[in-house]
């Protein structure tokens, strides 16, 4: 009798980690990484741009896998959008943090569309045409993080975890984080018995709030409450959110992305609208404002704190209703009451909604949808769910509300059609 063959081991293979290759650069991937080849090997890349020639030192991969992983460690022939790195723990097997500051700030937004292109046509089967537009803000791509981890190593240094480890270097600035964040002490404190410490660089209060990890029993895992504002032309909205809740990282974004929803969604009076994900009620309050008189806003999230906290935001609103709820779940329950809706907005976590919400949401038969997506290949994914369904993807936008990372925030229009 002959038994089928078992299947070797990775751990039996050889590492690859440390070897050094000679590559030409090819195309960006999603990830952060270039893709290279060595005698067939697929490389990704990191620290490197396409065009170049370098030296490329494995970091992860063995024999035999389908990829393996490297850092450029010697430019042999440069791009002409290659710049020097204005941090410098912006390097190979030092902070993970950021993956494209040696490149020039409007070829970063340059690569990053070339990313929302490829998965669009990729996953989704559809040619778009989009730059990656500027979110307001910044310093040059730089000083636009409100909200930072800090990792702790056991000494109570503060630092930054490298690339794809657990290994926590050790930092003085980050240059990302806001003036108020650096500012803040926590990279001269020695923080005893913390893993982590959180920094928030809110509206209000004035001074950053810090919220070292783990926290004591008793404690409150939120950080307590926080204030945000947020305009939309003449429109001034303030928010309470919690500290540690989800809250857009980038000082420009949220208004950013709140004008982009709401000049896309086009919502007039009388409008039924379902906002999902809505976390603390970023788009729920100004849309349950312009949909008056006779609109009504729904607004569904998961996280129990976040909904308190978009009740509170949204108080003086009773045409504004809360369901605290797994957004699939809901929508279920929603689909089975026969319950129909004008509009929806949906903006989930980095893993999308997919097929079974996008199937949904399209049961309810809105007019149009707008989808505020931080990862590209989960919105091209969910953009062909939705095809499956009826509805085309309409119309889509780009914004670099992440400079000097390879995050990239897509707004999509999805309308019923073909």
């Amino acid at each position: 009798m002959t038994g089928r063959r078992a299947r070797e081991r990775p751990e039996g293979r050889p590492s690859l980690a440390g070897t050094e290759w000679t590559v030409d650069v090819g195309p960006v991937a999603h990830g952060g990484h270039c893709v290279a080849r060595h005698e067939g090997q697929v490389v990704f890349v990191r620290h490197a741009l396409p065009g170049e020639r370098v030296v490329a030192r494995v970091t992860e991969g063995r024999v035999g896998d389908r990829f393996v992983r490297a850092d450029a460690v010697e430019v042999l022939t440069a791009s002409p959008h290659r710049v020097p790195a204005p941090c410098p723990y912006a390097a190979a097997r030092v902070c993970g943090g950021c993956d494209f500051q040696h490149v020039t700030l409007p070829h970063q937004r340059e690569l990053k569309a070339a990313v929302v292109r490829e998965q669009l046509s990729r996953l989704a089967g559809l040619d778009v045409d989009l730059e990656v537009q500027p979110v307001p803000g910044d310093a040059d791509g730089l000083r636009w993080r409100t909200r930072v981890e800090f990792a702790v190593d056991r000494s109570g240094r503060a630092g930054l975890h490298g690339h794809r480890s657990k290994d926590i270097v050790p930092v003085d600035d980050c240059l990302i984080a806001t003036e108020a964040v650096v500012g803040s002490g926590v990279l001269d404190t020695v923080w005893h018995d913390c893993t982590a410490v959180d920094v928030i660089d809110a509206a209000h209060p004035d001074e950053p709030v810090l919220v070292p990890l783990p926290v004591p029993e008793g404690g409150d895992g939120s950080g307590g409450l926080v204030g945000e504002r947020v305009t939309d032309g003449a429109w001034e909205g303030e928010y309470v959110v919690a500290a540690r809740g989800f809250w857009q990282v980038h000082p420009g974004a949220a208004g950013t992305f709140l004008s982009r929803v709401v000049k896309l969604l086009e919502p007039a009076p009388g409008d039924r609208v379902l906002d999902l994900y809505a976390g603390a009620g970023l788009f729920t309050m100004r849309l349950g404002e312009l949909v008056e008189p006779g609109g009504f806003v729904l607004g569904v999230e998961g996280d129990a704190r976040a909904v308190d906290n978009g009740v509170r935001n949204t108080e003086d609103q009773p045409n504004v209703e809360w369901r605290t709820n797994r957004v699939d779940r809901e929508l279920a329950s929603l689909v089975a009451q026969g319950i129909t809706a004008d509009l929806v907005v949906l903006d989930p976590p980095r893993t999308g909604a997919g097929p079974g919400v996008l199937a949904d949401v399209a049961a309810l038969g809105p007019r149009r949808i707008v989808y505020v997506a931080c990862d590209p290949a989960a919105l091209a994914r969910d953009v062909k769910a939705a095809a499956d369904h009826g509805l085309r993807l309409a119309h889509v936008e780009a914004w670099d509300a992440f400079p000097m990372t390879h995050h990239v925030e897509c707004i999509a229009v999805l309308e019923p059609g073909t």
